[in-house]
């Protein structure tokens, strides 16, 4: 039993080794083909960085061509055609309206607010009635006055009487045969009748005075009525039934109404210095358009100016009149106004042909040769984005536009039309 355990155990030993053996055999060809593929790889690899480093100096070469190219290459700039300024230069400028009386209506009187009859919006005549203001104040003074002087016109009835007497006594003493009356007694009784005429005028000066101050208490009762000053328009209310109101017009003082009459209209402009001399006594034609909506052409001229500058912004006031009948136009409207200009003879161009250095405005001038110089100008009027020069420029020059601080004088550039600032120009 024991042995034949034992011969089974030894052909488990036996079948163990033969498995062993069988996995360690190996293809003899399995070694050549890991060298063809490992040189294939390589031989690869080795390609690929052949043809990157042959593109990477293909593409240096022609950067570094095209980078000399480019620095040898004149540089490029935009030009504009300066234009000779037409028969009548047109300037666009802000404005604002103004009514023609604008009027902050306050109390003459103290009281309190016993009606109204307007409100904002209202259209009201000269004279109409805007509220009435109860003044009990006024009124017991009014009452007052008027007693008094009754008691100073009885007052004057007395010394008159006083008078007479004194004037009849003395007259009686006066024409006394001499010696019946001493010559003391006689100026006695004049003194005392000169005494009583006194008296009498003191009284009707009292009356006269206390008449005075009847006729003020009058006077200020016509004010219980608020009236308007004239034909127009309410825009503000500030009272309400009930409210005090004080006389005055001070800051701590709050106002009734405020009206405005908006018939004809006034039209503000702030105009630039260039232009002052243009604007200054002269009649020159006038277009207003509104913030939305088409321009609206005028006959109206220049009414008036402030004939003096603004020492702070350097402008002048130019006032327009124009009539309103139909209210086209409201009190603080923004406003674009159009001056027609004499024309002066004058170049415009844009405001960026211009060069600000320490010698003072320039422009470059390209000539047909490509070359560029430049010229010393003088401007003549100052619109924002055009400008008018008076001299150092010709219609029909090439002007250079932002001129770069590295170009030149007498350097070549390659010019090439701005097109955007032509036509900006040429419809100037």
């Amino acid at each position: 039993m024991d042995e034949q355990v034992r011969g089974n155990d030894g052909g488990n030993d036996t079948q163990e080794t033969d498995s062993h053996t069988v996995s360690a055999r190996f293809d003899p060809n399995t070694g050549e083909r890991l060298k063809r593929a490992a040189i294939i790889a390589a031989a690869v690899l080795g390609a690929a960085f052949v043809l990157v480093s042959i593109d990477r100096f293909v593409k240096s070469r022609s950067v570094a061509r095209a980078t000399q190219e480019a620095a040898g290459a004149p540089p490029v700039v935009d030009v504009v055609t300066a234009q000779a300024v037409g028969a009548v230069q047109r300037l666009v400028l802000p404005g604002f309206s103004a009514a023609w009386h604008a009027s902050t209506i306050f109390a003459r009187v103290d009281g309190f607010v016993g009606k109204w009859f307007v409100d904002i919006g209202d259209r009201v005549h000269e004279g109409q009635v805007l509220a009435l203001i109860e003044t009990p104040d006024l009124d017991a003074e009014l009452a007052a006055a008027r007693a008094q002087l009754k008691a100073d016109r009885a007052t004057v009835v007395v010394r008159k009487a006083e008078t007479e007497f004194a004037r009849t006594t003395y007259v009686r003493w006066r024409d006394s045969p001499k010696g019946v009356v001493s010559d003391q007694e006689r100026e006695e009784k004049k003194a005392a009748y000169d005494s009583a005429a006194a008296r009498q005028r003191s009284a009707e000066a009292d009356v006269a005075l206390a008449q005075a101050r009847v006729d003020k208490y009058q006077a200020l009762t016509q004010f219980k009525k608020v009236t308007a000053p004239y034909d127009g328009v309410i825009t503000v209310r500030e009272i309400d039934i009930g409210n005090l109101v004080t006389a005055g017009s001070t800051a701590s003082t709050t106002p009734l109404y405020v009206m405005t009459q908006n018939d004809p209209m006034r039209i503000f402009v702030d105009a630039p210095q260039s232009v002052a001399d243009d604007l200054i006594n002269s009649k020159v034609p006038v277009q207003i358009q509104t913030s939305s909506g088409p321009m609206r052409e005028y006959n109206g001229k220049v009414s008036r100016t402030s004939q003096s500058l603004n020492p702070e912004a350097r402008t002048l006031r130019v006032e327009v009149d124009v009539p309103n009948p139909k209210d086209e136009f409201v009190p603080g409207m923004y406003l674009k106004v159009g001056f027609g200009l004499p024309p002066r003879g004058m170049v415009q161009v844009p405001a960026a042909a211009l060069l600000f250095r320490a010698s003072g405005p320039q422009v470059a001038v390209v000539d047909r040769t490509g070359r560029i110089s430049f010229r010393s100008v003088s401007i003549g009027r100052d619109d924002g984005s055009v400008v008018e020069l008076s001299s150092g420029a010709a219609p029909g020059d090439q002007l250079a536009l932002n001129v770069s601080s590295q170009i030149s004088d007498g350097e070549l550039v390659h010019a090439q039309p701005a097109a955007s600032a032509a036509v900006a120009t040429a419809g100037r």
